[in-house]
Order: structure tokens, then C-alpha cells, then sequence
């Protein structure tokens, strides 16, 4: 059952596809949620750690979405492989992808560590994500 935070995830998004964001610009909006999540977990759960949940969130999603295979593996985080992939997309296809990848993650970390724990790590995270993507990227 989706959190009230992966809901926000999911509609700031599709509000971004909306909106008329491209998929570069929705690419980079969802790099900086990953950076914004590293930040968050690598403390707690470290650089391995990070890109273990960020690698098996992928894999979970891959029959889904199986443009996303070449994005990263259990063993590294590459965002720059995250983001090209996301950005060969169309608009919707990259927001649905994304949306997916990060809601895998956080069912996952909620299943590893607590969901009330997985709320208070990435809460702030979910409030935040796509803030000011409008303004920063001069979408129509």
C-alpha cells in the first residue's frame, strides 16, 4: 500500500509531466531526490548500503520498466547512468520509471529498518522532492 509520501512522490511527478517538463528536465529533478537520499541514508546505512537499496530497487522494477536495467547495480550508484537513461525517455515514460524506482526503494527500506524509521530517514526527502522544479527549470 503506498505511503501518503510516495503518493506526494507519485503526483509531483505526474504534475511535472503535466506541466510540460522534459524528460532532461524530470532526469535531473530526480537526481537531485537521489542526492537528497544519499544524504539521508548514507549515515545510517552507508555508501554501500545506499547503492545496495539503489540497485535492488531497480532490479525489483525491471520487468516494469525495462529500460532501466543499465541504470546502476547493487555494487555502484551511478546517477549519471540514471539519468541518461531517464532522459532517452519521453516525459511520462521517465516520471512513471522514476516514480516506480523510488517507490521500490522506500517499500524496501520500510521492509529492512521499520517503516516509521524509512518515514523519519526519507520524510524529509518526500517533502521536499521536485520543490521549485518550475522555477528552477523555466517550465511553461
Amino acid at each position: 500500500m503506498p505511503t501518503l509520501e510516495n503518493r506526494s512522490v507519485a503526483l509531483s511527478l505526474q504534475r511535472l509531466t503535466a506541466g510540460g517538463a522534459t524528460s532532461i528536465q524530470i532526469a535531473d529533478a530526480v537526481v537531485t531526490t537521489w542526492q537528497a537520499i544519499e544524504a539521508a541514508l548514507v549515515p545510517v546505512i552507508g555508501g554501500r548500503g545506499i547503492a545496495a537499496l539503489f540497485g535492488r530497487s531497480l532490479h525489483l522494477i525491471r520487468a516494469s520498466h525495462p529500460w532501466l536495467n543499465g541504470a546502476g547495480n547493487h555494487m555502484h550508484m551511478d546517477l549519471e547512468l540514471l539519468r541518461a537513461a531517464l532522459s532517452q525517455q519521453e516525459s511520462a515514460t521517465a516520471a512513471a520509471g522514476a516514480g516506480a524506482h523510488l517507490h521500490s526503494l522506500s517499500e524496501l527500506l520500510g521492509s529492512l529498518i521499520g517503516v516509521s524509521l524509512a518515514g523519519q530517514l526519507l520524510g524529509p526527502v518526500w517533502n521536499n522532492a521536485f520543490d521549485g522544479i518550475e522555477e528552477k527549470e523555466n517550465l511553461p
